[in-house]
């Protein structure tokens, strides 16, 4: 069974009748349960890297906290949106790609690009950054189209570096090196091979990246990598660590949107997770990244249009049709939880959803009537949704 929770608080609205942030947030099986993370504008200031103890030889164990990233100030309000590409040769294999360039796009890949290019027609890019490896750099040619401006190919947004893992298939990495694909299963942070840290190699690199992508002058910016790369970018961008690999998963041509907003006193900007996973295919279904599978979904959810687009105000006749969408949207799926805003428009569209979960379930003469939890969080912090979700979630179901 799969355990699913709205979190449903004022994201941008861009007027849609479906909100455009109702996206899924799934991953694997990882050490903790899924988590959402942060939605609402997260402040960043400077702070040293945790120090890592050396143990055993040589291993270094994983920073027990996050590192914040300090960004460059920026003078104007910026978005970014992320894409991953399609479907590769060895996505279908499933075999072990990394930042190795022998896939190509498949044509379903081809035509999930061409879907992506269609879903961002509309959007008034001012460059592109991509993945100088083939998969991305195809993607990115679909999506940017007769975009007049050349595509920069920057190669820290090159996939995550694997090295002998590289090339196999699952199952051989699994025969092949035990323990150690094990580890890489179960606790990518602390997983090394080759003498590398392939995941904390990673998020140094996503850092350094920000620093070029943001130097940029322009206002709106298409990035187009990798499911590990683009998990790394919104991961630093927002303040998390190494340990939320796999729990920010991008499936094939998934698109997540940021945006960075100057500081009235200068320093680094204030972030905004605007969209996270946002797919060609249907926002809800099940929840997986190719090979990967999930048993439990959180769905973020934007509450309806405003009144006054004061965010004080009550949702007007319009918010009200896109949360009965959203909630015919979500029919399909039996929600456990909603957390939601204190802000009126988004308690609304959380009734709206949840009373149509409920009668969902009592069409019949002998149904047993169904209550959504329903939860108020006056921001929307990711450790405390991680601590207050994970007796919930680990709980038998």
């Amino acid at each position: 069974m799969i355990s699913i929770s709205l979190l449903l608080y004022p994201f941008t609205n861009y007027g849609n009748l479906f909100p455009p942030s109702s996206s899924i947030l799934a991953g694997r099986k990882p050490n903790f349960p899924i988590i959402s993370s942060s939605m609402t504008v997260r402040e960043k200031g400077a702070s040293a890297r945790s120090s890592e103890e050396n143990r055993d030889g040589g291993l270094k164990s994983a920073p027990s906290t996050p590192t914040p990233t300090t960004f460059p100030p920026i003078r104007v309000t910026k978005r970014v949106v992320l894409v991953r590409h399609g479907q590769s040769t060895w996505n279908a294999d499933g075999r072990i790609q990394g930042s190795s360039d022998f896939s190509v796009l498949t044509p379903k890949g081809e035509a999930q690009a061409l879907t992506s290019r269609q879903m961002l027609i509309h959007d008034s890019f001012d460059v592109c950054f991509a993945s100088p490896l083939s998969r991305a750099r195809r993607t990115a040619e679909i999506i940017w189209g007769s975009r007049g401006k050349a595509i920069i190919m920057e190669r820290d947004l090159r996939e995550i570096d694997l090295y002998s893992f590289q090339g196999l298939l699952k199952h051989e990495g699994r025969e092949k090196f035990g323990d150690a694909y094990r580890l890489w299963q179960v606790d990518a942070p602390n997983f090394q091979i080759d003498n590398h840290y392939p995941v904390r190699e990673l998020w140094d690199r996503a850092r350094a990246c920000w620093n070029k992508i943001l130097a940029h002058e322009s206002k709106s910016v298409l990035v187009v990598a990798h499911n590990a790369v683009n998990q790394a970018l919104i991961a630093t961008s927002i303040g998390l660590g190494t340990e939320y690999y796999r729990i920010l998963m991008q499936s094939n041509c998934g698109v997540s949107v940021l945006d960075f907003i100057p500081r009235a006193g200068g320093g680094s900007p204030c972030v905004c997770l605007n969209r996270l996973n946002q797919t060609p295919d249907s926002p809800i279904a099940a929840g997986s990244s190719g090979s990967s599978k999930t048993s439990q979904q959180i769905i973020l959810v934007c509450r309806g249009s405003l009144r006054n687009d004061a965010e004080e105000q009550p949702m007007n006749m319009l918010g009200v049709i896109q949360s009965q969408k959203t909630a015919e949207l979500l029919l399909d799926l039996k929600v456990n939880t909603i957390v939601t805003s204190i802000k009126k428009a988004s308690m609304e569209t959380a009734a709206i959803i949840s009373k149509v979960q409920e009668a969902a379930d009592c069409l019949g003469a002998d149904c047993v009537p169904r209550y959504v939890d329903i939860r108020h969080m006056e921001e929307l912090d990711v450790e405390n949704i991680f601590k207050q979700f994970k007796r919930v979630i680990t709980e038998p179901l």
